[in-house]
């Protein structure tokens, strides 16, 4: 251990959740801000769906490449960098409004260059937690707990108040708060990890070439699929990302309004699932690292899948409905600080930028896919047979931890020297 983690200091982790909290409350807030907008200006449906569309191809994009940017830059400077483009973009949208200029692609540009910043910010920030942790003498299953339920306790405030906000103020000026979120963020991570050697450039010496670039990116995805562990994950998040997509977008809002009260129902729904997923994931942080890791995934992923799916089918009341929702958001927030500690565990810091770069954006190269789908199945094949096709994949999925041996090395990830443990990952024959 380093001179600089003899003395234990807890503030660089309070600052980096800090801003994290903020930036990430931000870009909740530009996703209900800017649909609302083109709602209001356009009356389309289909318009707020492309600019929904743009938010969300180009960070799986930048995902996919960033990786050895955020090792040459630092990642310090990455993620400041983000927040202060992703305030710019979104302070240029209001701006445009008022001057009377703001045309929809301008609107849809903006929206893409805010998705391509921003998926290389939470990257650099998140990969430093192992390091935040082991500096304030927490252990990192603790700290993902933290981070994760930052993450949730950021998009379930600003999904609260963002309507209070867009009803009170307008959406155009809800925008110009969401940039005043960004500048905050960049100067709040920027002093949390000053000094820290882990958040400046990993890899000054080698010239910026294409053959060097490229030798980079593969090394990140080349650890990805070459350990039998991470792959698995990567793959099964791949699915039920989609999954959860179709649900969220398409299958959830149609049954509220269809069976339900509407928008007022969906809304209780969704702070149900919030505030139970924020429990779990603090809950998690506080003990779980007193438990296994691979029953307790298994058990949560298999909890909060199929269930929802059926109630859903097959109850037209509130009620049954919430109570399921509430018990998969305590599922669900048990899922993210275990797969994250995982992660952190089984890959090299040298490599972690790249590996969690390549990780993110493969588990979500469906999602954009999700919504479309499910509407598809809504329209020919109705809603209860849709809720239990899209459920019982659901099952097929998370029944893998079940059947295939190599989920139970999630139990035995943790080393001193994560390196060691590649040859060893990468030596077993389980496919998943």
């Amino acid at each position: 251990m380093s001179k600089d983690f003899l003395t234990v200091d807890r503030r660089p982790l309070v600052t980096v959740l800090a801003a994290n909290l903020v930036s990430i409350a931000g870009n909740c807030l530009t996703y209900m801000g800017v649909p609302w907008l083109v709602l209001q200006s356009t009356g389309s449906a289909a318009k707020a769906g492309v600019v929904a569309f743009c938010t969300l191809l180009p960070a799986v994009l930048a995902a996919l490449v960033t990786g050895p940017v955020i090792d040459r830059m630092g990642r310090r400077r990455v993620s400041v960098a983000s927040d202060l483009a992703c305030g710019i973009a979104v302070a240029a949208i209001p701006l445009l409004q008022f001057a009377g200029i703001l045309q929809f692609w301008m609107l849809c540009v903006l929206m893409a260059m805010t998705a391509l910043v921003r998926a290389p910010g939470e990257t650099a920030r998140g990969v430093l937690l192992p390091t935040l942790a082991e500096r304030a003498g927490i252990p990192l299953t603790r700290a993902a707990g933290l981070y994760d339920g930052a993450a949730r306790c950021a998009a379930l405030t600003a999904s609260a108040l963002g309507g209070v906000l867009i009803a009170v103020l307008g959406a155009v000026n809800v925008l110009l708060v969401d940039a005043a979120t960004f500048a905050v963020a960049a100067p709040l991570f920027a002093v949390g990890v000053c000094g820290l050697p882990e958040a400046r450039a990993q890899r000054p010496a080698e010239p910026v070439t294409l053959p060097a670039y490229r030798r980079e990116l593969a090394e990140g995805y080349g650890f990805a699929a070459a350990t039998p562990l991470l792959l698995s994950l990567c793959l099964m998040t791949l699915v039920t990302r989609g999954l959860d997509q179709g649900w969220s977008a398409v299958l959830l809002p149609v049954h509220a309004r269809d069976q339900l009260d509407g928008a007022v129902d969906l809304g209780l729904l969704e702070a149900a699932f919030g505030l139970c997923a924020l429990t779990g994931a603090l809950v998690y942080g506080a003990v779980g690292s007193r438990f296994r890791r691979w029953p307790l995934f298994t058990i949560a992923f298999l909890i909060g899948g199929l269930p929802r799916f059926v109630v859903s089918a097959f109850t037209d009341t509130f009620t049954p409905l919430a109570l399921m929702m509430a018990v998969e958001g305590l599922a669900f927030g048990v899922l993210g600080p275990i797969t994250a500690t995982v992660t952190y565990e089984t890959v090299p810091e040298d490599l972690r930028s790249r590996v969690l770069s390549a990780t993110t954006a493969s588990v979500q190269l469906v999602t954009p896919l999700g919504g479309l789908v499910a509407g598809f199945l809504v329209d020919s094949a109705g809603l209860p047979s849709t809720l239990l096709a899209v459920g019982g994949v659901y099952l097929l999925a998370t029944l893998c931890p079940v059947i295939f041996p190599v989920w139970r090395q999630m139990d035995s990830t943790c080393s001193p020297h994560p390196r060691a443990e590649g040859p060893q990952l990468r030596a077993s024959g389980s496919k998943m």
